[in-house]
């Protein structure tokens, strides 16, 4: 009886340790906001967030906090008030302006290597099946970055240094889950006199979106509200750089209940409208190059709401269908997640509009980034669309993707 009793305090004890484990952990090391905004943080007994400076405003509320100066801000998460978990860096940037944009545009990736996004047998000279990837550690999803210490930056690349190694074992570099490792991988000679190492890879991706934002004070632009992914692996794609290109529309597919719609759209011999630096989950970043090339209206330029200005209720979204104007339609913000920092599901939301209705039976493929206006402001964008129905779906906060923004400058 008393062995059980020990082995259920020990239990609970390592329960209690966990939970605090990942209530700290929830916490990031480095947070943007803009002056003014409330710092929500989710109470767990016995952690609070303090701060050394005179700048941070504690509410009635002990889970929010504002700061209201422009600047840098070091916060302490503590517990029990005696001692210091993690030390939280904070950024406060002036509250900013941007122009909605809503039009489709085209999107070329080029990826920080070479991305594996397969494997398979190879049958060499010898008439016999060989797996040289075998027991190298390397995975589907992985980056292949350097080949003998020679950079790697595109699929041609890695062929010729493949075929120029004549059999002999290379040493491969890979980034693995943010981890740079090294392996030694041996190529086989096949029946056509060449050499491969029986991986598949990939070295770009194109695709079609919508711009959310211009942010005319920096020259930078915003999109799509959720990364770019592999679609073989599912994996973010790392990027070594990209275009935003204009596109245009060659058709569009309706989405319904259990298949979602698409919208079809060409990218060649199109115009360059900037660069594209950053692929994150909350939308791809980059800077401005042709801004004529945006079909922007100047003096559409708005405020970023902060989260407690948008309410549940009416808002409006903006998109291009017909490759000339954009469009206003009208949705519904059905629910609000204000403490989500961590993915790009901020609210649900309803496509009431007939209009739009009829044009694509709601939410589909190519209308995410579509910038949301509510009250005169930027809300945020579309994201997501529910696949059992079309009419519903997610939209991230556009100061979540402004952040992201600023972070490329």
């Amino acid at each position: 009886m008393k062995k059980k009793l020990i082995s259920i305090i020990l239990l609970t004890i390592l329960i209690i340790i966990y939970m605090y484990t990942l209530v700290i952990n929830y916490f990031p090391e480095k947070i943007i906001i803009f002056e003014g905004e409330s710092i929500l943080t989710k109470p767990f007994l016995g952690l609070n967030v303090s701060s050394q400076g005179e700048t941070l405003t504690v509410s009635s509320n002990p889970s929010e906090q504002t700061i209201n100066k422009i600047g840098t801000e070091k916060l302490k998460l503590n517990l029990f008030n005696n001692f210091t978990v993690k030390d939280i860096d904070v950024s406060v940037i002036p509250k900013t302006k941007v122009i909605p944009v809503g039009n489709i545009a085209g999107v070329k990736l080029y990826t920080n290597g070479v991305l594996v996004v397969g494997m398979s047998e190879i049958e060499g000279a010898d008439n016999k099946t060989y797996k040289p990837y075998e027991n190298t550690g390397i995975e589907e999803g992985d980056t292949i970055i350097k080949i003998n210490e020679n950079e790697i930056l595109s699929t041609d690349a890695l062929i010729e240094m493949v075929n120029e190694s004549k059999g002999n074992e290379l040493n491969i570099k890979y980034i693995h889950e943010n981890e740079t490792k090294e392996c030694s991988i041996t190529p086989v000679k096949t029946e056509e006199n060449d050499y491969k190492l029986g991986l598949w890879v990939r070295d770009s991706a194109a695709g079609v979106g919508t711009v959310t934002f211009y942010e005319p004070s920096t020259r930078t632009f915003g999109a799509l509200g959720h990364g770019i992914t592999d679609i073989d692996t599912g994996e973010l794609l790392n990027i070594a750089s990209g275009e935003f290109v204009t596109t245009e529309i060659l058709n569009i597919s309706k989405g319904e209940k259990g298949s979602p719609g698409k919208i079809q759209g060409t990218i060649d011999n199109q115009k360059t409208i900037g660069d594209i630096s950053k692929n994150t989950s909350f939308g791809i970043y980059g800077s401005v190059q042709n801004v004529t090339s945006l079909n922007i209206d100047k003096s559409k330029e708005m405020d970023v709401a902060l989260r407690d200005e948008i309410k549940v209720g009416k808002a409006t979204i903006l998109c291009s269908l017909d490759n000339k104007n954009v469009e206003e339609y009208e949705i519904e913000i059905e629910k609000l997640y204000p403490e989500n920092n961590y993915n790009n599901k901020s609210m649900e939301i309803k496509v009431t509009d007939e209009r739009l209705i009829e044009k694509t039976g709601g939410i589909i493929q190519g209308m995410s980034g579509s910038p949301i206006i509510q009250n005169g402001k930027f809300v945020g964008a579309v994201t997501h669309v529910l696949v059992n129905n079309p009419l519903e779906g997610y939209a991230v906060f556009g100061d979540l993707m402004i952040k992201q923004s600023r972070e490329i400058n």
